[in-house]
């Protein structure tokens, strides 16, 4: 029984893999897979070379692994950034319920409510909440970790992308991008520029349990993911050409803003500022400009004085298009972020908002409690004689 089981469940696969890769889902009409077999020392994209992005993807955690620890941390530590220790809390069984079952930021009735039920006054459970939210507030080591992270591959793989395209003539004119399509030999330098992105953001899905989440995560995880999609449906289609320019417009950018991000952890502002102007330029160019009318014009336009609609063809500029609809989002924060940079005189994460402000609550709260146990001895000190400096004060005079 299970052997026919098996037998059957082996059909069904093999039925939906040569329904998958039908030549009129993936390749122009008149086209089949075997006029892009490898010949004449000439070799062409397959698909099985996607395989190698997973165990490349672990291998850049790895790497990161080793470069947070010996590279990041001790810049993090030259730039005055420390490992924080954080203040324990009391545990408190109804509140840690409350907290992980119901909400991390309960309403003034769910304090008193609270306050009554654990016997503490409604000021104690505020500051309990605050100090749990702050027990997974991750630090600014973390962050910087991150960032210069990022920061560092987005460097490698824009001077890399640059190397590999600087003399190649799609670059320059776009026609070429669609020149003998799609009979164009794979090169060395599109396979790795390929390869190690998609390693990188398979990388990047594999640490989103462990990375810091923001306020646009789910974002971040359609962006990697369609990323992937994209890059793996380009390879497969032999858009190679093309999408050497999606990736190039797209890393350019990256690099300013892990950079200001960077800066920014450190307490730089000034810095900070400058790069993320830099980095906003450079966004607002490469992708409201250059992308729509240069990259999308030469997948949406150009290939129609070539050939016919096809199925990967119109696959290809929808997944550009749900590109565009994600770089218009995250143009919305920069604008934000813009405006407290002008206006304001400060950068701010406007996806980190809800850490920032337990962070500051937090440090407000300690001030206030360094004022009440300061308040506290000034006052017994005068109960005792003593003034606020601890100056015997004599009877009947006041200090002056």
């Amino acid at each position: 029984m299970s052997n026919r089981f098996f037998f059957h469940l082996c059909r069904m696969f093999q039925t939906f893999k040569e329904w998958f890769w039908l030549e009129r889902f993936w390749l122009p009409p008149t086209i089949k897979w075997s006029d892009l077999e490898d010949h004449d020392g000439l070799v062409f994209v397959k698909p099985s070379h996607l395989y190698m992005t997973i165990p490349y993807a672990f291998g850049l955690l790895i790497i990161r692994h080793f470069f947070e620890k010996f590279i990041a941390t001790p810049l993090a530590k030259s730039f005055g950034i420390k490992e924080e220790v954080r203040k324990k809390i009391t545990p408190n069984t109804v509140l840690e319920n409350f907290f992980k079952h119901s909400t991390r930021q309960p309403s003034r009735t769910d304090i008193y409510g609270l306050a009554k039920k654990c016997n503490l006054t409604e000021r104690q459970v505020e500051r309990w909440f605050r100090s749990r939210r702050n027990q997974e507030r991750p630090c600014r080591m973390k962050k910087f970790q991150e960032a210069c992270w990022r920061f560092a591959f987005y460097l490698m793989i824009t001077v890399a992308g640059i190397v590999f395209l600087y003399d190649k003539p799609w670059v320059y004119d776009l026609w070429e991008v669609w020149n003998d399509y799609p009979r164009q030999p794979l090169l060395p330098s599109q396979y790795w520029y390929y390869i190690l992105e998609m390693s990188f953001y398979w990388s990047l899905i594999f640490s989103l349990g462990s990375d810091v989440k923001r306020k646009d995560f789910l974002a971040h995880v359609i962006h990697h993911l369609a990323a992937i999609s994209l890059m793996s449906f380009s390879w497969c289609a032999n858009y190679i050409r093309s999408g050497t320019l999606v990736m190039i417009v797209h890393d350019v950018a990256d690099i300013w803003l892990e950079s200001a991000k960077m800066f920014s952890y450190a307490g730089w502002k000034q810095t900070c500022n400058t790069l993320f102007l830099i980095f906003s330029t450079i966004f607002f160019i490469s992708r409201l400009i250059i992308f729509p009318f240069w990259i999308l014009y030469c997948t949406l336009i150009l290939p129609l004085h070539y050939l016919e609609p096809f199925f990967s063809y119109i696959f290809l500029n929808l997944q550009l298009m749900v590109l565009q609809v994600l770089h218009l989002y995250w143009c919305y924060f920069i604008l934000k972020m813009l405006r407290r940079c002008l206006f304001m005189k400060n950068i701010q994460d406007v996806r980190s908002e809800d850490e920032d402000e337990d962070e500051y609550e937090e440090e407000e709260e300690e001030e206030e409690e360094k004022g009440e146990i300061t308040k506290g001895k000034e006052t017994d000190c005068l109960k005792n004689g003593l003034g606020a400096n601890r100056d015997l004060i004599p009877n009947g005079q006041h200090g002056h």
